[in-house]
């Protein structure tokens, strides 16, 4: 077996597992963040649900650890009193992002597997952990259960070959796979790595390459654990820990191999994180202001490589750089090797620990035209504020900041470019509220189509981070697609009964259930697609909200406008209009169980 079809094998009742099987998995580590938290915490109560093992659940504050929003700091509270009624540890706003926390506490280590609401707990296969982030429902039924369903996923292989060139950093090689692979060729696979340059990667540079596998839209990106990674594990746990890697004979779906020699450093454009460039086709970019930190790049070895940068040297005129290291462990040890006087002295601001940037309730936001190089996971738009976001390594991020425009650290002028800010104000519309109508469960439907022809719609642009507060999910069909380029008003246009169809890669991104609840909210029926983002597929699917594969929808002649029906037990789409069939994937047995059932719960 591959390595993730041995740790799914060892939390169920199989001795072996083949990919397609859905089987239950017994989950070690079950967490909840601060947004997502309090929506748990309303699963729960609703559903009379109780805490299967408090010893092994867990909250973690991390995307608003300042408690600067009145709604993040609610939901706090909503968390904290219902830990101390069920006896269930916090870690608190000091702490810091929680799946860091996790492999700080040894609670993630090599063979483990863990849940949160976190859409990159597949961070955790930095240390050969399975970590899966999931919707609200998925979470509140692993407290209550130890356990939930999971479709064993198919496996890939990458071999890197060659040397590793100087100054080549962690993230250059997790924007170089972005390259070479896209945000969806291989969705929905479990990655594993080798090569002898990968055996020296240290924890650190692990959890970056690790962090991102959400933006390649695979399942997670696992590493086996060193001598000296699983050492580390063992000394956090107190115990020693079993290694659980591949068989030697492991069969793979697909296999690559890449010449790790001559991967270049990187840097993505602003909105898509694969549409990645060499630093060098960018060079002199004017920027506004720098950010270093997140899941990403929030780890020691990043804040070094930045204060290597950084000292002796200040900010360029009228450049902000941000700095949040990723735990609390890290700001101390930034405090005891002079790093945060260093990033003081050259003009940056330093916050406590957390997520930052990605979320937005922490430093790390920008405004319209603002223009930031980040060291971020995600720059689709609105992600990180209104402005535009290139991605690149704290290296890279500290050198241009310093420059006044993009460049590398070994490229940076004696003299930083001085440039006059505009003002730039962005008007607000007005969403429309529109009341849900209630939705029968049958399984044939009619309906018109808005059919968008777009791939890789994240959650941002389907439910801006903005909203995510709201736990009403009357009142989130007003803000669906509001961040969609094109279709901004379709909240105020959609009627109940309507059907969605667009193509590859629907709902990557986060793991928000609004996303998901907000086409509920409208009414929506249906939402067609050629594949889903992981975690979206199972929000859907829990929440029993209607998904259909499809391989393409040429056969039919689709048009946006076209009435359609679709036979959930047969896969069977048929356009009204011209009486062209085709066939897409039927509803899988768990699927339409959980949709009968009106849900999950």
């Amino acid at each position: 077996m591959t390595l993730i079809e041995k740790i799914l094998a060892n939390h169920s009742k199989h001795d072996t597992v083949k990919p397609g099987e859905i089987i239950d998995i017994i989950i070690d580590i079950r967490a909840a963040r601060d947004f997502g938290g309090a929506n748990v915490v309303k699963n729960m109560r609703d559903n009379n649900l109780n805490v299967e093992n408090p010893s092994k659940t867990f909250f973690t504050f991390d995307c608003n650890p300042t408690g600067s929003d009145q709604k993040y700091a609610v939901n706090q509270h909503i968390c904290r009193l219902y830990a101390r009624e069920n006896n269930i540890k916090v870690y608190d706003i000091d702490k810091g992002i929680g799946t860091h926390i996790l492999i700080h506490e040894g609670l993630a280590h090599s063979g483990s597997t863990a849940v949160t609401t976190d859409s990159h707990a597949n961070i955790l296969g930095a240390v050969g952990a399975f970590g899966q982030g999931m919707g609200d429902q998925d979470i509140a039924a692993a407290w209550a259960n130890g356990r939930t369903w999971f479709k064993v996923p198919e496996s890939v292989k990458i071999t890197l070959e060659g040397k590793r060139p100087e100054g080549l950093f962690a993230k250059d090689i997790v924007l170089n796979l972005l390259r070479e692979f896209g945000a969806n060729s291989l969705l929905g696979y479990s990655i594993e790595i080798y090569g002898e340059e990968v055996d020296k990667l240290s924890l650190d540079e692990r959890i970056t390459i690790s962090s991102m596998a959400t933006e390649m839209g695979a399942i997670i990106l696992m590493f086996a654990p060193n001598d000296e990674i699983l050492k580390y594990s063992e000394e956090k746990l107190g115990r020693k820990i079993a290694l659980v890697k591949a068989d030697a004979d492991a069969k793979y779906t697909k296999v690559f191999t890449l010449d790790l020699s001559k991967f270049v450093p990187l840097v993505s454009r602003p909105g898509k994180p694969h549409d990645t460039v060499p630093i060098t086709d960018v060079k002199k970019t004017k920027i506004d202001s720098g950010f270093i930190g997140s899941c990403t790049n929030g780890r020691i070895e990043d804040m070094r490589e930045a204060a290597s940068v950084l000292e002796g040297r200040k900010l360029a005129p009228g450049v902000v750089l941000k700095i949040v290291p990723s735990t609390n462990e890290v700001w101390e040890q930034c405090l005891d090797e002079g790093l945060i006087d260093i990033f003081k002295d050259a003009g940056a601001l330093v916050s406590n620990a957390g997520c930052a940037g990605c979320a937005a309730g922490q430093v790390g936001q920008n405004g319209p035209g603002e223009i930031t190089i980040s060291t971020g996971n995600r720059n689709f738009p609105g992600k990180q504020g209104k402005g535009e976001v290139y991605l690149a390594s704290p290296a890279s991020v500290a050198a241009s900041a310093v420059a006044g425009y993009i460049t590398t650290y070994d490229d940076i002028p004696d003299e930083a470019v001085d440039f006059n800010f505009g003002n730039h104000i962005e008007k607000l519309e007005t969403a429309h509220k529109t009341k849900p109508s209630a939705v029968d469960k049958p399984t044939v439907i009619e309906g018109k189509v808005w059919y968008i022809k777009e791939d890789n719609i994240d959650t941002d642009m389907i439910f801006h981070n903005r909203y995510l507060a709201i736990t009403n999910i009357e009142e989130m069909g007003q803000y669906t697609f509001d961040n969609l380029a094109g279709y901004e008003d379709f909240a105020k246009k959609a009627k109940a009964g309507d059907i969605v169809a667009v193509q590859k890669n629907f709902g990557s991104g986060s793991s928000r259930q609004q996303a998901v609840d907000c086409f509920k909210a409208l009414g929506i029926q249906a939402i067609l697609a050629e594949s889903f983002g992981a975690i979206y597929e199972r929000n859907a699917i829990n929440a029993a909200f209607p998904i259909v594969t499809y391989n393409s929808l040429d056969a039919i002649d689709l048009e946006d406008g076209n009435t359609i029906r679709v036979d959930f037990e047969t896969g069977k789409i048929t356009n009204l209009k011209n009486n062209k069939e085709m066939m897409a994937d039927k509803f899988s047995e768990v699927q339409m169980e959980i949709y009968q059932n009106g849900g999950l719960f």
